[in-house]
């Protein structure tokens, strides 16, 4: 696969990403302005809530950027591993990270556990010089070491690509924008508006629910659904970088076999970061289901087509599932 291409196209995403997430707060701060502080743009006064959301958004997407990986990691409670305090489990981990580090041209990123039964794991951070790994204990206690130095591959491939970048991005944005139109939903119900004539009322009522209905509803299902589109089609391309790097497809696709089969949900896991795993760390179903809804809403595309074309590849042909879409 050309990781140079992958590289420009996740750059381009994460570009559109944050300049959907300002044009957002902005519409959303106008909106105050509008309904609640009389601004008129012809009469004033001063934007003061545009202003503000300009200031926020420009500052939370830096922040996404630069800091999204440590909000991410700390959402879910990965800890550090500790070089003096490894067990037999994490100096394997550690030796199959500096293996794959080099086989996919990487820098050693940083490693985490995540104290978790499930076994999954997720790459994060802005650029390969600044990435994390963080896989689950649930992960450790499953894998033999063929198939954990396979979901390293994995990992290694969305570092490669730029993948995490856009992932980590998305998800503190999604979160962002959740909690921004939550607060937006509450003033629209409970703050006064400024008042005219019972015409203007009148229509400002309309305008309210319309407005307050695409930005508190429609704005946060548009950026799932842009984070679950953007995911999906990843995880077929890090599968593929897996194999590339391992040269052991049928590892990855025991391994992912493994995963689906001691699922359990994960506590600290969310909707906003649940995009960034192996698999969903919250719903085992929708991962295998197919269809419209499936695909706008489920973070990966189905797990068993995944092992089917792992295995395929692996030149074992006979698999259940192959050659659906």
């Amino acid at each position: 696969m050309d990781f140079f291409e992958e590289q420009r196209k996740n750059r381009r995403t994460t570009v559109l990403l944050i300049a959907f997430f300002i044009t957002i707060d902005l519409l959303m701060g106008y909106f105050i302005d509008h309904e609640y502080l009389g601004f008129n743009i012809r009469t004033g006064p001063f934007p003061f809530a545009t202003a503000a959301a300009l200031v926020i958004a420009v500052s939370w997407s830096l922040i996404s950027y630069y800091k999204g990986s440590g909000i991410v990691l700390a959402s879910v409670n990965a800890v550090p591993v500790d070089p003096e305090h490894e067990d037999e489990k994490t100096r394997v981990l550690m030796d199959v990270v500096r293996e794959m580090s080099i086989a996919s041209g990487n820098r050693m990123p940083i490693v985490y556990v995540i104290p978790s039964e499930q076994p999954n794991a997720f790459a994060t951070g802005r650029d390969p010089e600044h990435a994390s790994i963080a896989v689950t204990q649930g992960l450790l206690d499953t894998m033999d070491r063929a198939e954990l130095q396979a979901v390293i591959a994995h990992e290694m491939g969305h570092i490669k690509s730029h993948d995490m970048q856009t992932m980590t991005v998305i998800a503190v944005l999604l979160g962002f924008i959740v909690l921004i139109s939550d607060w937006l939903w509450r003033t629209a119900l409970y703050a006064p508006r400024k008042r005219g004539s019972k015409d203007n009322d009148f229509q400002g009522t309309i305008i309210l629910m319309v407005v307050a209905f695409a930005l508190v509803v429609v704005a946060p299902m548009a950026g799932q659904i842009i984070a679950m589109t953007v995911s999906r089609e990843r995880e077929y391309a890090a599968d593929a970088a897996s194999v590339e790097f391992t040269r052991n497809p049928l590892a990855l696709a025991s391994a992912l076999e493994k995963i689906k089969k001691n699922f359990v949900p994960m506590r600290n896991a969310t909707r906003g970061t649940a995009h960034m795993f192996i698999m969903d760390p919250l719903v085992k179903t929708m991962g295998n289901k197919e269809g419209f809804f499936a695909d706008l809403f489920a973070t990966h595309p189905p797990i068993d087509k995944r092992i089917a074309r792992l295995k395929f590849s692996g030149h074992v042909v006979s698999v259940e599932g192959y050659g659906r879409r």
